[in-house]
């Protein structure tokens, strides 16, 4: 094949896209570049970068090809921080809700849930736990109730278009302690649904136990060590754990590694 007929083929790949059947084409596609030149399908790598640029799709061909598809179109990166002393008080609440919206073709964060909740068993936040979490007082007074943040966390949700069935997205968190034991001991003790989406997710603690071939005692630090990553932040801030889960889990990716659900299901 030449590279003019070669250049021929291509652009009639890029002009008759849209009429070809959708479940032909990537055998078309296929059966194209294995008659081109290295040459001319560089060159076609090109375009179609450029094409998913002018498209919306940010990433370059190269960094989406730089690690395998994942099962999730997003992952929802939590850490909560709650109301806590020692000996531990009972019941605790959450006092600060992060999430981290992370693109599971890119590993980039695309968007943030971030709020402080006011506690209401327990108002006074302890010496101890400021000293843990770094949340003053004056961060948690006059702020939402829980029930109110999850109903601002449910129409985050659904601007980012993470309650269309079509899209599957998953929590993710360091530890089963955020989703199995404080949400719904929470949701419980003042009476509240908890939502379906809040019932399965991947610990991150398990993901990298399975990807490393060790457990890491001491969650992001260890973590962090294990993939010669900086801590980013402040160790107990929610806002700040989240971008350590998010820069880890895309560490792990770009080493191969494929997210799946370790949560059973409720």
């Amino acid at each position: 094949v030449s590279d003019a007929s070669g250049c021929s083929m291509i652009a009639l790949l890029h002009t008759g896209a849209a009429k070809f059947p959708q479940t032909l084409l990537p055998r078309a596609r296929q059966a194209v570049c294995s008659l081109l030149p290295a040459g001319i399908l560089k060159g076609y790598g090109s375009i179609v970068s450029r094409k998913l640029a002018s498209h919306g799709f940010g990433a370059s061909m190269a960094a989406m090809s730089s690690f395998p598809p994942q099962r999730y179109h997003y992952f929802l990166v939590l850490d909560f921080e709650a109301t806590c002393d020692k000996p531990q008080i009972h019941p605790q609440e959450i006092i600060e809700f992060p999430i981290l919206k992370l693109n599971g073709r890119t590993m980039e964060i695309e968007s943030t849930f971030h709020m402080y909740v006011q506690p209401v068993v327990h108002p006074q936040l302890t010496p101890f736990c400021t000293e843990l979490t770094g949340i003053i007082q004056g961060m948690v007074d006059g702020q939402p109730s829980l029930q109110q943040v999850l109903e601002r966390v449910d129409e985050w949700m659904a601007k980012e278009g993470l309650l269309d069935p079509s899209v599957k997205s998953i929590f993710v968190t360091c530890g089963d302690w955020d989703l199995k034991v404080m949400l719904p001991g929470q949701c419980q003790y003042l009476g509240l649904p908890v939502a379906d989406y809040f019932k399965q997710w991947i610990n991150l603690k398990k993901a990298y136990s399975f990807a490393m071939g060790s457990w890491p005692k001491n969650g992001l630090l260890d973590m962090n060590k294990g993939l010669n990553l900086q801590h980013i932040g402040r160790p107990h801030s929610g806002i700040d754990d989240c971008k350590n889960i998010a820069n880890i889990m895309k560490t792990l990716a770009h080493r191969g590694f494929i997210f799946k659900q370790t949560s059973k299901p409720f």
